[in-house]
């Protein structure tokens, strides 16, 4: 007769999880529900909560300033998303490829010194690029004026056409070392017999690389990617740092975050602050993260399961 052995209710795991789940709750959970809640709610004038359904939607769809300002800042996002997709991943694919070349000699150093700008503060990061960037003083201008590209000088953050890019120019420079550990970690963990073996076939290093190594890394490419969107939507403290709440030239570099901040807590054309519709500003925000997250899981993700 075999004897049943019962398990013991593993309480251990309990405790160790706790303090996380704990900590998680009140600083994350709780703030992101309220914020939720919070949306559907105004303020009286004597300070007390009305609830008014989907009536803070309906001002950010329909009454100005919120109906020009949301349009513009949901754009300039995509655009700041879209140079981070379009060029902080491709060189940071480039860089992982070439720092996991078996000859490369002070690969280690060279990783270092790329991965070193994202372990810095932003506000210093913003406030030295501000301060190169200068019109007048700026060493960028300078730059190029002694390699007697004078022609090409420009007020890099003061015109419209140009101070977004410049931001995003400046967010990939600070933040391709993220992606780049997350390229190499995967290159590094492919065998290096596939790539021998491809070589002797008569294969050439580029070969190699389009037919062995990226398909072979899509997986981390799609987590790259779900990152760097959730990333630039919930994009802040650089913009605010090199630009201000009030986002200039003619709010050029508005992006949800700095709309949500300057609607919350700064001004928004004389207008003043207001808690309620910063909720539903965030709320949106939340939502169009949300859809990018479920679309990648029920897309990408899932063929990738399919495959493997």
């Amino acid at each position: 007769m075999r004897r049943t052995v019962r398990k013991q209710p593993r309480y251990h795991i309990t405790v160790f999880l706790l303090p996380a789940v704990l900590i998680y709750s009140v600083f994350m959970a709780f703030p992101l529900v309220d914020s939720l809640r919070s949306s559907f709610y105004a303020k009286r004038e004597d300070r007390t909560e009305a609830f008014v359904g989907v009536g803070n939607f309906q001002r950010l769809f329909s009454v100005t300033p919120y109906k020009e300002r949301l349009p513009n800042a949901l754009k300039n996002n995509f655009i700041f998303f879209a140079v981070h997709m379009l060029v902080q991943n491709p060189v940071a694919l480039l860089l992982a490829t070439l720092l996991s070349a078996r000859r490369l000699k002070g690969a280690a150093i060279y990783r270092t010194l790329i991965f070193a700008p994202t372990t810095l503060s932003v506000v210093i990061i913003g406030f030295i690029w501000t301060l190169m960037l200068n019109p007048l003083w700026g060493i960028v201008n300078d730059a190029l004026r002694w390699v007697g590209l004078g022609a090409y000088i420009h007020p890099w953050l003061g015109d419209p056409s140009t101070a977004l890019l410049t931001v995003s120019l400046v967010s990939v420079w600070q933040f391709v070392g993220l992606p780049m550990i997350l390229f190499l970690a995967a290159l590094v963990s492919i065998p290096d017999e596939l790539i021998d073996a491809a070589l002797v076939d008569g294969a050439s290093g580029w070969h190699a690389f389009w037919h062995i190594k990226f398909p072979l890394i899509i997986p981390t490419i799609g987590v790259v990617a779900i990152l760097t969107f959730v990333g630039n939507f919930n994009a802040f403290d650089l913009i605010y740092t090199m630009q201000g709440e009030l986002t200039p030239p003619q709010y050029g570099t508005d992006i949800l975050g700095t709309f949500f901040y300057r609607t919350t807590f700064g001004t928004q054309s004389n207008i003043l602050p207001d808690p309620a519709m910063g909720t539903t500003i965030a709320t949106v925000m939340f939502l169009i993260i949300l859809s990018g997250v479920v679309l990648y899981m029920f897309t990408f993700q899932r063929r990738q399961l399919d495959i493997f």
